[in-house]
């Protein structure tokens, strides 16, 4: 791999953004560290080369895409067991523009990988 289409974490990471010991990864870092892991690339390697700081979060992500889930990519630190649970009060309309922009983001996602992989 080029090393300019290596991600880092130290470009992502708002120092803001952390609550207590926990550290937001943003969509980028988790979809390369599973594209990283597809390629063979150990655990402790994708840790290093994306500065992630617990191999949990590696294996919970790769769990999360194994079962389709990669919807919960987007969402917010700490709301893993509530996320997407309260939206009951949203119109039709509403729940359509939320999933509407979680596809989106994910294929910008997509299309920056591919790119990547073509040069």
């Amino acid at each position: 791999m080029a090393m300019s289409s290596v991600i880092s974490m130290s470009s992502f990471v708002d120092r803001d953004k952390r609550v207590g010991t926990r550290v937001h990864y943003p969509e980028e870092i988790k979809w390369e560290a599973i594209k990283l892991k597809q390629k063979g690339l150990s655990n402790q390697a994708i840790m290093d080369q994306l500065g992630i700081k617990n191999v949990s979060q590696i294996k919970t992500w790769m769990k999360w895409h194994r079962e389709g889930q990669v919807h919960r990519f987007s969402q917010p630190v700490g709301k893993q067991y509530a996320y997407g649970k309260c939206l009951d009060g949203l119109s039709e309309v509403d729940e359509l523009r939320r999933k509407n922009k979680q596809l989106e983001m994910q294929l910008e996602i997509l299309k920056k990988y591919l790119l990547q992989e073509i040069n």
